[in-house]
């Protein structure tokens, strides 16, 4: 048996291989037969966890490799006789993918805004299709057990289907509304983004001191002045309090300002006075809110200066600023000048600075779909581990604000709603004419020039008023029966199609029985499901992903599963932690230290990559990773063949045709015998607690010391006397205790290092299942 065994472990002789073996016996994927047996053993609850899916045109990078700890619970649940579930998918990422494509759009000299809305959707799309099978090739190089039967993507057309009817029901419970609210919005990508998904860096600035008129007042931006709409005080400071209701007076025009009272104005900022911008800063807009100031808009989608005087029109902000602190200091209304480090946000894409502008958006009502999903983990139906992260959850949510859900990108589920121009002529259109023009402005300027099926074949845009009449089919208008119809073209926020994912993949799963309808809320309040994968495995069991998606995926997937669904999406959310360098710094281009995992699998093997990195991995921490630690790992791999080598050699040369029995009566005679098979049933009780409660470090670094030190260092060694200088029972107990060590060490390991173990579990004459992936769990 040992010839069969090279002196050296090969891992890329055989990784490929026995993926194949798995994948082709249908390992991975579960059978819906209750009451009948998987792979000849009973058949339990399911155990069912969602690839958190990747980025569809990306290759994985380490952050992806972690996925390794969702494999270890499944192929651990999967030996402990379970029907498990590892689906895979992949994510259309938004603004992601657009961004990465307008950066090869610019290479060429061109840009998104030479082409129709249609014509740089079908580029996009034909861009990720060319990339699309990357990262599954990838996952299973790693060696992730994924039913790839059931794999799914966010943009098929079943997936779809769900998202939008998601939309319609909370269209229909009045929880969508559209409204100029205060966004987050990067005039670089074009889009708008949620407060957790900007990132706030510290910025050295100038506080200017302004006069205006009776009063004095202090700002970062006095380009924005044009923008005010009244200047704001704190109603406990005295010094200002005969003021109040009196009035100020704009620089440069002069323009009346009254003078107001509100708690928020913070009275040690500055000279303790602020002016009030409500559609440029968030808290000006609630302040505006509370004392009904409009929002006068002086900056636009593009960060240009607009409804100022002349001069400034069509100025960058940052230029806007310089112009306008020239003219202040000429007036002699800029009394002084103080250095300022603040916070400030910018685009976590671009790193751009994040401009808030009043503009209409899709929203949510938060508040109700919020309620359900704190008691769910109020009342530990689901549980969220480490326990830290619970904390931070319910303070997230007890304070949420409703969810801005449209996205001004082109890559991503449309918004399904239409509205007809006839009815709304003040819709702003940006389009390109069949003559190659681009053309923008309000319809009903635009449409004596242009006719309707030359706007819509050459549609880029649209940005309607936030009252403007729409509908939820692509219908003739109900009112005036016109045809001049169009659809919205914000596009939905990532985590709102990522944020069904639990039941739109089961939902959209295999099987003539797949079609479905989401119920009226009037009639009943979830959804009408007829998949047997949505009624076998869903809730799913264990939602595993990193701490930093806590609130922008975890949350919303808790939300809108018990919205949808009336059940919760997972009974545990697991927060895995962040690979970082060895100097504890992220990993990033920039740095330069980013660690390609397929690279490292290439060098030392898929098993060593994986057991490096779930070794040092506490749960919701940063691991330090170095080439160093995979090379140690690579070590442990030929430390196991080696060991195997010698024990099938033993057995071989002691008697193997006697072995072949799985059920042989261990018999030990010695102390070592019996120290081995105490320590090896102790170490199983330790490695199946720690599965349990999620400690995959702690029980990598058991099976580890426990197969190298205790088995190879301690038995092996004592082993070789015991043959050399036994009689034939006693070579024969030992090799029979070293196969039965082996053998359930295999099955310890097999979860962390998946490839070795089968390998080395193929050529035992003990083995006690056709493949080591439907190997029964040790017995604790």
């Amino acid at each position: 048996m040992s010839q069969e065994m090279d002196k050296i472990y090969n891992p890329k002789e055989s990784e490929e291989k026995i993926y194949q073996m798995w994948e082709g016996k249908g390992y991975f994927t579960p059978k819906i037969e209750k009451g009948k047996k998987p792979f000849g053993k009973d058949q339990g609850k399911p155990f069912t966890v969602l690839l958190p899916p990747p980025n569809a045109n990306d290759p994985l990078h380490m952050g992806h490799a972690l996925f390794v700890v969702e494999d270890i619970l499944c192929r651990w649940h999967r030996m402990k006789s379970e029907p498990v579930l590892f689906l895979p998918g992949t994510d259309h990422a938004g603004i992601e993918t657009q961004y990465v494509f307008e950066k090869r759009l610019k290479e060429q000299g061109k840009s998104r805004f030479d082409f129709d809305r249609d014509t740089l959707y079908r580029m996009i799309n034909d861009f990720v299709e060319q990339n699309r099978g990357v990262a599954k090739i990838q996952m299973k190089k790693l060696g992730f057990g994924l039913d790839w039967t059931r794999e799914r993507y966010t943009l098929e057309p079943a997936i779809l289907e769900t998202v939008f009817a998601t939309f319609r029901k909370l269209h229909e419970d009045g929880l969508i509304y559209r409204n100029d609210g205060i966004v987050n919005y990067c005039t670089y990508c074009g889009t708008a983004f949620s407060e957790l998904e900007v990132e706030h860096i510290e910025k050295d600035d100038f506080l200017y001191f302004l006069d205006y008129g009776a009063i004095s007042i202090a700002t970062t931006r006095p380009e924005t002045i044009f923008a005010d709409t009244a200047v704001a005080v704190n109603p406990k400071d005295k010094r200002y309090k005969n003021l109040i209701g009196k009035t100020a007076f704009m620089p440069i025009t002069n323009k009346e300002l009254l003078i107001i009272a509100d708690d928020l104005v913070d009275m040690e900022f500055g000279a303790g006075a602020l002016k009030i911008t409500p559609a440029h800063d968030s808290a000006d807009f609630e302040i505006g809110k509370k004392h009904e100031l409009e929002p006068v808009k002086i900056i636009d989608t593009n960060g240009k200066m607009i409804n100022v005087p002349e001069k400034y029109l069509g100025l960058y902000a940052k230029q806007a600023r310089q112009a306008v602190l020239g003219d202040l200091k000429a007036a002699g209304k800029l009394t002084k000048t103080e250095p300022l480090r603040h916070s400030v946000g910018i685009c976590y894409r671009c790193k751009n600075i994040i401009e808030p502008l009043a503009m209409p958006q899709w929203f949510i009502k938060i508040a109700p779909l919020a309620k359900p999903a704190l008691e769910a983990v109020k009342k530990e139906k689901i549980k969220i581990i480490p326990k830290r992260f619970e904390k931070l959850y319910l303070q997230w949510m007890e304070n949420i604000r409703d969810w801005n859900i449209s996205r001004q990108i082109v890559w991503g589920p449309r918004i399904p709603a239409w509205y007809c121009l006839s009815c709304n002529p003040d819709i702003v259109v940006s389009f390109v004419s069949e003559k190659g023009e681009k053309v923008f402005g309000k319809y009903q300027d635009i449409k004596k020039q242009y006719d309707f099926a030359e706007i819509k074949k050459g549609l880029q845009s649209l940005t309607a008023p936030k009252d403007a009449v729409f509908f939820l089919d692509e219908t003739p208008c109900e009112k005036c029966k016109s045809t001049d119809i169009l659809q919205e073209t914000d596009t939905f926020d990532t985590w709102f199609s990522s944020g069904q994912w639990p039941f739109t993949t089961l939902l959209a799963s295999r099987g003539s029985n797949s079609k479905f309808k989401m119920q009226s809320s009037k009639l009943r309040n979830n959804l009408d499901y007829t998949t047997e994968d949505f009624e076998y495995f869903y809730p799913t069991s264990v939602l595993d992903t990193m701490w930093d998606i806590l609130f922008f995926w975890v949350a919303r997937m808790i939300m809108l599963c018990i919205y949808v669904t009336g059940k919760i999406p997972f009974e545990v959310a697991h927060m895995h932690c962040r690979v970082v360098d060895k100097k504890g710094q992220k990993m990033s281009k920039s740095r330069g230290n980013v660690i390609n995992p397929i690279e490292m699998v290439d060098k030392y093997g898929a098993d060593a990559l994986r057991m490096a990195l779930v070794f040092s991995s506490a749960p919701g921490s940063d691991v330090c990773l170095g080439e160093e630690n995979f090379l140690a790992m690579r070590k442990f791999t030929n430390k196991i063949w080696n060991a195997a080598r010698f024990v099938l050699s033993a057995a071989e040369q002691n008697g193997n045709h006697k072995l072949q029995t799985i059920n042989y009566k261990l018999a030990p005679q010695t102390e070592a015998d019996k120290q081995i098979l105490k320590t090896l049933d102790e170490t199983v009780k330790e490695i199946t607690k720690d599965l349990e409660n999620f400690y995959f470090h702690e029980a990598a670094q058991k099976i580890y010391h426990f197969f190298w030190h205790t088995f190879c260092d301690i038995y092996i060694e004592q082993a070789k006397k015991q043959i050399a200088e036994g009689d034939s029972r006693q070579k024969e107990n030992t090799c029979q205790i070293l196969l039965y060590v082996l053998r359930e060490s295999m099955k310890l390991l097999h979860p962390f290092m998946p490839f070795i173990t089968e390998q080395i579990y193929q050529m035992l004459p003990n083995k006690d299942a056709e493949a080591l992936i439907i190997a029964p769990w040790p017995r604790v």
